[in-house]
């Protein structure tokens, strides 16, 4: 079957359920808020949405960061782009345990505020990733990624479900359970720019959660703001992204952290958009530095591929095996 030239209005192949044990372990937060179906959502779109994906070099100074953040929204919407996505700890990196468990705040505190004023007055959507929130007491946070609207409201949130508990080889070990408090809900939300999949950085490694965000959500759009180290990001980055993208036949938006935050800390960068057939669209040419990159998301690429490779119809796993497995 040839499927280099995709035909750009078919309909959306019908989605499969997700997994029972996967049901029964996470909750479900479906993003309507008044707005129109995920169907509708797919159906209405015409022309190509333009959109951002964010790369930079977070610090430990909460108002350095969003001058960065505010003049790259800026610039971005002098371009045209209507949503635009920032990396992971878009709002602060600290180099010493427990910096960011003392700044973190609720989403109205006047970090968010800052924000969400940003979004309205710029009239841009923001995919903030990875954001400091404060947690169930004083000596927790989560990791959150946060959705503002063009009206400069908290669409939807998510709070990062897989924390990073490694030790990197040839690098140092990372621990954020040891601060963090991990999520329980998976999150899809409806926007003008497609129903979108909210995920953080290490939750990439972990297929079933994107799995579950297309097949049980009709998830078109994949959201990973993330802040790779370096030896993993020149590792896994690029293939886990395309790998997300081609099996959930999604479009991917991967915004980045890049360079040295610290002496501690190094982040791989190559923020990336990638489309449902797995190509990437739009990258900064350069690997490390602030800035921005364009891409025109059409839905209708989403709809021809599902149609033409209907991998919904196909799907077994959500039915009842039997086990090989002698008891």
């Amino acid at each position: 079957m040839a499927l280099a030239s995709l035909a750009a209005s078919l309909p959306i192949a019908a989605s499969a359920s997700a997994s029972a044990a996967a049901a029964a372990r996470f909750r479900f937060r479906i993003g309507f808020r008044g707005m129109a179906s995920a169907s509708a959502v797919g159906a209405a779109a015409g022309a190509p949405a333009r959109v951002g994906v964010v790369q930079m070099t977070s610090v430990g100074d909460v108002d350095a960061n969003y001058a960065t953040c505010s003049r790259l929204t800026k610039e971005a919407a002098a371009s045209g782009v209507k949503f635009l996505c920032f990396p992971e700890v878009f709002s602060f990196i600290g180099s010493k345990d427990g910096e960011s468990v003392k700044l973190a705040e609720p989403l109205d505190g006047p970090i968010m505020q800052r924000y969400c004023s940003l979004a309205k007055e710029s009239g841009m959507w923001l995919s903030l990733g990875g954001f400091q929130e404060k947690g169930p007491d004083d000596s927790r946070q989560y990791n959150t990624h946060v959705l503002i609207d063009d009206s400069g409201k908290v669409r939807s949130s998510y709070r990062k479900i897989h924390l990073f508990d490694v030790d990197v080889p040839g690098n140092m070990v990372y621990k954020e359970s040891r601060f963090t408090t991990a999520g329980d809900t998976i999150v899809a939300v409806d926007s003008p720019f497609g129903r979108l999949g909210l995920t953080v950085c290490y939750d990439l490694r972990f297929p079933e959660l994107y799995q579950i965000l297309r097949f049980k959500h009709q998830a078109q759009v994949l959201l990973v703001p993330s802040a790779f180290t370096k030896v993993t990001g020149e590792a896994h980055w690029e293939i886990l992204l395309r790998a997300r993208a081609i099996e959930t036949q999604c479009y991917v938006i991967a915004a980045a952290q890049a360079g040295k935050h610290n002496e501690k800390r190094e982040s791989y960068g190559d923020s990336i958009i990638i489309d449902p057939w797995g190509t990437v669209v739009a990258r900064l040419p350069d690997r490390l530095s602030t800035g921005f990159a364009v891409a025109d998301l059409d839905l209708s690429k989403v709809e021809a591929v599902r149609i033409r490779m209907p991998i919904a119809e196909h799907r077994k796993f959500d039915s009842d095996w039997k086990s090989s497995t002698k008891q």
